[in-house]
């Protein structure tokens, strides 16, 4: 199994705050975990109110039987939607892919 974690740091943009666009990013990468098949587990986590300033806001938790499942998935059309809106919003993106 492939666990891939992706954190972003999100800015006020779009007509929103970070945080507004945290809360729209997870709406959106909810669609992407019910649309993508090779994907096992998706889990979409907003950092504490209470936390630093410097953390990063938003964590993209996703689990994949193999790499070509997570390559498959890097290039399903739902992914690439939530990317172009991800993209417009994201000031830091950080990533780590780990067998598990």
């Amino acid at each position: 199994m492939i666990r891939h974690i992706v954190m972003f740091k999100l800015k006020d943009a779009g007509g929103r705050t970070a945080d507004e666009n945290a809360a729209e990013a997870k709406k959106r990468f909810n669609n992407v975990i019910e649309n993508v098949s090779v994907l096992k587990r998706g889990e979409v986590v907003i950092n504490s109110a209470e936390a630093p300033d410097d953390n990063y806001t938003i964590a993209l938790v996703c689990e994949f039987e193999d790499i070509a499942a997570l390559n498959a998935y890097q290039v399903h059309p739902a992914h690439l939607e939530f990317g172009k809106f991800i993209g417009a919003v994201k000031t830091d993106r950080a990533c780590i892919d780990y067998e598990f």
